[in-house]
């Protein structure tokens, strides 16, 4: 089992607005591009990069996308902070 992931994510308040830029993702869409233009992490400067994390470190529905969704996907998360799109790179 992996005890380390890595992951891109993009923070909006609205589910409307996560599952828009899932959309824009799936066409071809820069996820880094609009990490910068619409999150509200401060992750957003670095193209919505959070490196690497280790199991545990992220709240519980977060972790559960990054170490059991598949990767590259996104993948629409709910959490206390908001709507995430979530785009796991690895798990080691």
């Amino acid at each position: 089992m992996a005890k380390t992931a890595a992951a891109l994510h993009i923070l909006v308040k609205h589910q409307t607005q996560a599952e828009d830029i899932i959309k824009q993702l799936n066409k071809g869409a820069k996820f880094d591009v609009l990490a910068k233009k619409h999150s509200s992490c401060p992750s957003a400067k670095n193209g919505g990069n959070l490196g690497e994390f280790k199991k545990g470190q992220m709240v519980p529905p977060f972790d559960k996308v990054c170490f059991n969704g598949e990767l590259i996907t996104p993948h629409l998360v709910k959490t206390k902070f908001g709507w995430h799109v979530v785009k796991v790179l690895y798990r080691l």
